[in-house]
């Protein structure tokens, strides 16, 4: 019989007969972190009948290929530059991770919010605001970045007397 039996996969170590689960776990996790979450529901629209999508997941997070953990400092590092912390723990918490999780990663971000809320200041308007609804609008934006009501006050301010 030409073909005959498949030689044994990759996947097998876990309970997988189609290793094609695996492979696409694999190149997913390749380009970019995932958290579990957000990996599981990717993979489930591709799960066999023969597949077991929890076990894959466990297998890869016992491998340390597949961290929350890593997903969660990789994702506030790349958020970090536009987005507050609140906005950021929003954000974390919208792709599957857990509040405390989600509030530890953040909190180097806590740390410079002043600052990067100023750089975000500075890149939309370059110009203190020139009277109330002006200055709102501004406050506005920035709130609505994620970015605290102290830091917020204390980028304003400091326009104000710039």
């Amino acid at each position: 019989m030409a073909g005959g039996r498949a030689s044994p996969g990759r996947g097998e170590a876990t309970g997988l007969k189609s290793p094609n689960l695996r492979e696409r776990a694999l190149r997913l996790l390749a380009r970019r972190e995932h958290g579990r979450t957000e990996l599981g529901r990717k993979l489930a629209a591709h799960v066999g009948p023969e597949d077991d999508l929890e076990a894959l997941l466990e297998d890869l997070q016992r491998r340390k290929l597949l961290s929350d953990e890593r997903y969660a400092e990789s994702r506030t590092h790349a958020l970090s530059r536009k987005f507050g912390a609140a906005r950021i723990v929003q954000e974390l918490r919208a792709r599957g991770l857990d509040k405390g999780l989600a509030e530890r990663a953040s909190a180097a971000a806590r740390v410079t919010e002043i600052e990067r809320a100023r750089a975000v200041w500075l890149r939309k308007f370059k110009h203190p605001p020139g009277g109330r609804d002006e200055r709102a609008r501004q406050m506005r934006f920035l709130q609505s970045r994620g970015f605290s009501f102290d830091a917020i006050r204390a980028v304003i301010r400091g326009a104000d007397e710039d």
